[in-house]
């Protein structure tokens, strides 16, 4: 199994630490990752602006690539100019902090993920659900089965795994559930400050409007303290809305009179 790693908390993070450590027990792995923390810079990739490979060591041992770009960016030039040949599957992560409801929107982590989707590669996003996250082993052993279940099973072209294992010890984890993604999201605020000089600048901050109620739902079930695993994909249609909206006869609007 050959298996890409890529995050968005940047190449020195714990959590991708961990994560290569478990992986290499079941594959071989490749780390390309930014060389700088990318959070909830969403699918963004970089245009007009040079991105630059360099080869990162830690403890004077070859770690992985440092890229000078976004998560997506890593995923992009690991598959197309790095790798002689596609990987078997991208693994992305452990984020510190969850990627659950409509925060999957703004993940760098789960954008790597979903480029890898994109270019027809089977892939999974992980997050433990604290910023404050120290341990990352048992989200790891968690991604290592997931992975191994992906390659046996397979997934359709274009969708992924979102994953989200709750910040508890082991023994706390209530289990694992198949989850659709929520609706909860935030309600942002900006906060007005005052730098050393006087002038004004703003700091985002906000708090989680939690409107999941049910299991079935990722938020939910990571409020209690289950390991969420949800299905996405790229396809952002919306059916319903497209088969009600065929009475209005669109295709219409433009003839004359």
């Amino acid at each position: 199994m050959r298996i890409l790693i890529s995050n968005d908390d940047g190449i020195d993070s714990q959590g991708i630490a961990a994560l290569a450590e478990e992986l290499k027990k079941i594959g071989d792995i490749i780390v390309i990752a930014p060389r700088t923390e990318q959070s909830a810079v969403g699918h963004a990739i970089t245009m007009k602006i040079p991105l630059r490979i360099t080869e990162y060591y830690k403890n004077g041992d070859f770690f992985g690539y440092a890229i000078e770009g976004t998560p997506a960016d890593c995923i992009k030039i690991g598959i197309r100019n790095i790798l002689k040949t596609p990987p078997d599957i991208v693994i992305s992560g452990i984020n510190h902090g969850s990627n659950a409801a409509i925060n999957i929107i703004y993940s760098g982590t789960v954008s790597a993920a979903r480029e890898a989707a994109i270019m027809d590669v089977p892939a999974i996003a992980v997050s433990v659900t604290s910023h404050e996250a120290k341990d990352f082993r048992f989200a790891a052993k968690v991604t290592a089965k997931l992975a191994q279940q992906v390659l046996k099973h397979g997934l359709p072209n274009g969708t992924l795994l979102n994953v989200n294992v709750p910040d508890v010890p082991e023994e706390k984890i209530s289990g694992m559930l198949l989850t659709q993604q929520g609706k909860s999201k935030w309600d942002d605020i900006y906060e007005e400050r005052c730098d050393p000089y006087g002038k004004k600048y703003y700091w985002l901050t906000g708090n989680l409007v939690e409107t999941d109620k049910v299991l079935e739902t990722d938020q939910f079930a990571i409020k209690n303290n289950y390991v969420s695993v949800t299905p996405i994909h790229f396809d952002l249609t919306d059916y319903k809305t497209y088969n009600s909206m065929k009475s209005w006869q669109i295709e219409n609007l433009l003839n004359h009179d």
